[in-house]
Order: C-alpha cells, then sequence, then structure tokens
C-alpha cells in the first residue's frame, strides 16, 4: 500500500498564507500520512501531477502547521516552481511503475474538475480515491461562485467516472450525491468523519472586559454563514450578552461588513475578533455560553464539532448534517427563525438556563469524532482500494 497525496490545495494555502476550511483537512492528511513515507504531488500550471521534492513538501507543511504565512509563501513558490518543468512528471510516472496499486488520494476539491489529468494516472497503473466535501454549487448555488457553480459538476462526474471508492464525512452528503444521480452506479462510498484540531487544546478563556456572557460565531464571514441574522438580532437585542465573530471577511459579505463598520446599534455588545490563531480561538469558545452557527448548508459543520468536543453548548441550524453531527445534543432551529433565536440567545445567557443546563446533560451521550478514528476508516479503504486486481 502506498498513497500519493495530492497537496494542490495546500501549494495554495502556502501562497496565501492562511490554511482554513477544507485546507485544515489537507493539511490533517498531510500530518497523518508523511511518517508513512507517502508521495506528496501536486497539479502543475500545465495540468499534468508532477512528484513534490519531498524535504520541500515537508517544509511547506511545517509552516502551515505553525502559522508561519511568510514560510508558507516561500515554500509555495518554490512548489510550482518544481512542478512547472517535467522533472516532477517523470519521477511520479517512475513511482507508479514501481508501486503497484499505488492510490492515488485527493482531499480536497482541486484539480477534480479535470479529469483528464487524472484518468491519465490511472492509465498508469494508479488507484483513485477522492474526498467529497460537500454539494453546494449544485444544490444551493446561491452561496458560491460562478467559477464553483461551473467546476463543481464536472468534479462530480470525474468521481463517478473515475473514482475507485469515495471518503464522505457525512452521510448527508453521500445522500444529496445519490438523490443527483438517480439509477446511476455510484463508487463505493466511506463514511469517515473529520476530527478536530483546536478542541485537544487546553487554553483557558481569556479573561472578560466586564462580567456579561458571550457567544461566538466561527467561519469565515459569507452569504452561507448567516451572520445578518445574528447581527440584525444583536441590534434589537436588550443590553446583555455580547457576540464575538471569529473568522475573516469572505465573499459578498458587503452588507454584513457595512453593519460591522458602522457599529451604529451595536453598543460594544458585538466584537469583529477576525482569524484568530487556534490557541485563542479555542480560549473564546471554551468561554462561550453558546456557539452560535445559523447556516443555511453544510457539508459536515467543523465549528459544530469543535464546540461539542470541547463541551461548549450549540445553537444551530436544523439542516441534515448538523442533525447527523450533533445526534441530538445541539439547539436546533430553523436558519431564518429570528424570534427563534433571539428567544434561544437570551435564554442560554442567563446564569440559570434551563436549556443550556438541559443540552449539558444531553452532552455526555455525544460521541466526539476524534483524527484516529477517521485515518483507521481511511488506511481500510485505501488497503482494500490497493488490493483490488487492475
Amino acid at each position: 500500500m502506498h498513497v500519493i497525496l495530492d497537496l494542490s490545495r495546500l501549494l495554495a494555502a502556502g501562497w496565501r498564507g492562511i490554511a482554513a476550511g477544507i485546507d485544515r483537512v489537507e493539511l490533517a492528511y498531510a500530518r497523518h500520512f508523511a511518517p508513512q513515507g507517502c508521495t506528496f504531488t501536486g497539479q502543475s500550471p500545465w495540468g499534468f501531477y508532477g512528484e513534490l521534492p519531498r524535504e520541500l513538501a515537508l517544509s511547506l507543511i511545517g509552516a502551515l502547521l505553525k502559522n508561519a504565512p511568510g514560510e508558507a509563501k516561500v515554500f509555495a513558490g518554490a512548489a510550482y516552481t518544481a512542478l512547472a518543468g517535467s522533472v516532477g512528471r517523470a519521477k511520479l510516472t517512475r513511482r507508479i511503475a514501481a508501486t503497484p496499486g499505488c492510490v492515488f488520494l485527493v482531499v480536497s476539491h482541486a484539480g477534480l474538475h479535470q479529469a483528464a489529468p487524472i484518468a491519465a494516472l490511472k492509465a498508469q497503473g494508479a488507484r483513485f480515491l477522492p474526498l467529497l466535501h460537500d454539494l453546494i454549487p449544485i444544490t444551493h448555488p446561491e452561496f458560491t461562485t460562478r467559477k464553483q457553480i461551473e467546476r463543481h459538476p464536472k468534479r462530480i462526474e470525474t468521481i463517478l467516472a473515475l473514482a475507485d471508492g469515495l471518503l464522505i464525512s457525512s452521510r448527508a452528503t453521500g445522500a444529496a450525491l445519490a438523490a443527483l444521480h438517480p439509477g446511476r452506479k455510484l463508487p463505493p462510498m466511506h463514511l469517515a468523519r473529520f476530527g478536530t484540531d483546536i478542541a485537544r487544546i487546553d487554553t483557558p478563556p481569556p479573561p472578560s472586559p466586564d462580567s456579561r456572557p458571550y457567544f461566538v460565531t466561527l467561519g469565515t464571514i459569507e452569504p452561507r454563514k448567516n451572520h445578518l441574522l445574528l447581527l440584525n438580532l444583536w441590534r434589537a437585542m436588550p443590553p446583555g450578552p455580547r457576540l464575538v465573530i471569529i473568522g475573516r471577511r469572505g465573499w459578498e459579505a458587503e452588507a454584513a461588513c457595512r453593519l460591522l463598520d458602522r457599529r451604529k446599534g451595536f453598543d460594544g455588545h458585538v466584537e469583529e475578533a477576525g482569524r484568530l490563531d487556534d490557541a485563542r480561538t479555542a480560549a473564546l469558545l471554551r468561554g462561550a455560553r453558546a456557539l452560535l452557527f445559523p447556516t443555511f448548508v453544510e457539508g459536515y459543520g467543523i465549528p459544530l464539532a469543535e464546540a461539542l468536543t470541547m463541551g461548549v453548548p450549540a445553537i444551530c441550524s436544523d439542516i441534515p448534517s448538523l442533525r447527523e453531527l450533533g445526534d441530538g445534543v445541539p439547539d436546533f432551529l430553523e436558519p431564518l427563525d429570528g424570534p427563534g433565536w433571539r428567544d434561544a440567545i437570551l435564554d442560554h445567557a442567563r446564569p440559570d438556563s434551563p436549556r443550556r443546563a438541559a443540552q449539558l446533560a444531553r452532552m455526555p451521550g455525544w460521541h466526539a469524532p476524534s483524527w484516529s478514528e477517521h485515518f483507521a476508516i481511511v488506511e481500510g479503504v485505501v488497503a482494500g482500494i490497493a488490493a483490488q486486481r487492475a
């Protein structure tokens, strides 16, 4: 069994100096498979895949793990330069020939819209195992970009045509895929829920500037995450709880950003913390009365997994993926039910909150997903695919 792990998404993250969202999943895979001697690869500017120099790839991974954006950009630039030539392509071809049954693993959506380069690796003898995070550009195109809307159907077609197996992080994603392609043969799907990273950081909550309770919402500020609901609630909220927004500003979030920039009507009750490192995020989340997660659609729901793993209550949207992940523990509300969210927030803000106490009583019955469990499943899938006859 030999894994060829695509790092195309991490190369882009390194060039930006930020690893977030799906980048973090690819980073977890790199961290796991690196000690096993996997081969790292990336997609060249010309479309073909090439083997990355191992020390260069490990340096990029290390820079991203320690949040060193300057270093990450240097290593990503060097990796792009290495991929521009044909040496890496030839090395990857020889690697596949020398390791029968090797598995080409793509755990981001990077490159999946181009079937030909992946088909070329399969023709050389590699197996193909992708990870499908979600179908949002197809099922909810209003929450994504035109480029993603154009590319995602092509990604799905590549998976259906070429994959020897398919990793999914929620049954909801698998069900959505099946519903979109009734009657079509799908690759074998394997459920492997993501572990969490910040939940392992034992950082105490920061000292509060006052005695008021606070809530945290975690994620990029974009329309899909529904920050506007919370901001409008806080504009009319009676004095009391604070809202801390963790996450960078994203695309098409002008209305939310204008509200944050004006700051009128909030009277110090809303704090935009921006993108924080894992330690500061963990500390703020640990001290919150609850995570607020009014998202419209998710493939998995990493913020919810992080909060529940840390024992922090959550008020979240009543959508299939979060219902599945939360397993009856959080308080679930429709994402547009403003009065319901207001009532739940004010209840959880009380020191004697019955709803919060009830959720804490349910918490011990929740099973926290772990990376060790995730990779035990993945390695079993990889071994099975590697053992298949060509």
